[in-house]
């Protein structure tokens, strides 16, 4: 989960988490909840009990999420614009090309920060140890989702049977002016955040 505030001082959640009464209470003193963000069609599950909590929050997701949860009021589906209400702050790119899933990639202006769900993962060696097999930290490396090579996991990047959407959603995150880059999987990137991007966006290709 990552929160932006706006600066009128409302709240911009993107991909909550399952939430409880702690959880609510520091949400609250941060400002008013007027925004709950999905990326993509799996980072959704804890939208319902956000919504019951906040009805006011305007639900926003792709069309791949809209599908999942007919029932709730989402707004129009994100697409490759981001919606007038969030700008300047909010910036986005639509990845789209796989016929399993899309993303919406977020880019928050005043602190330079590219925003991602499970398009680039990175996960540390350190993360890998305590929570990984033995066996299964050289199919990591393999899969190109470590910080050594990070990536979109191999089977998602195969997925891509028309990447040409997807290469232009990336040239729009290139040009951003990004510094860090933090992620629902991997060790986020605090410094160098452009850098790190055009390497994990490498198996795009031109």
């Amino acid at each position: 989960m990552a929160i932006a505030r706006f600066g009128n001082g409302d709240l911009w959640v993107w991909s909550p988490v399952k939430l409880d009464e702690a959880l609510k209470a520091k949400v609250d003193a941060l400002g008013h909840v007027a925004h709950l963000v999905s990326p993509n069609k799996i980072h959704h599950l804890n939208l319902p009990e956000w919504h019951a909590a906040y009805p006011d929050a305007a639900l926003w997701g792709p069309a791949s999420t809209l599908k999942r949860f007919p029932a709730l009021p989402f707004q129009a589906a994100l697409e490759d614009a981001p919606p007038e209400v969030w700008q300047p702050e909010i910036d986005q790119a639509w990845f789209r090309g796989s016929f399993a899933m899309d993303e919406v990639v977020f880019f928050h202006q005043p602190s330079q920060t590219v925003i991602l769900a499970d398009l680039i993962e990175a996960f540390s060696d350190d993360f890998l140890k305590e929570h990984w097999s033995w066996w299964q930290r050289p199919l990591a490396a393999l899969d190109g989702i470590t910080v050594h090579n990070p990536g979109a996991p191999r089977e998602w990047r195969l997925s891509f049977t028309d990447r040409m959407p997807a290469r232009a959603a990336r040239d729009k995150v290139l040009g951003w002016p990004v510094e860090r880059v933090i992620m629902a999987h991997g060790e986020w990137q605090r410094a160098n955040g452009h850098a790190f991007l055009k390497r994990a966006f490498a198996w795009l290709g031109d």
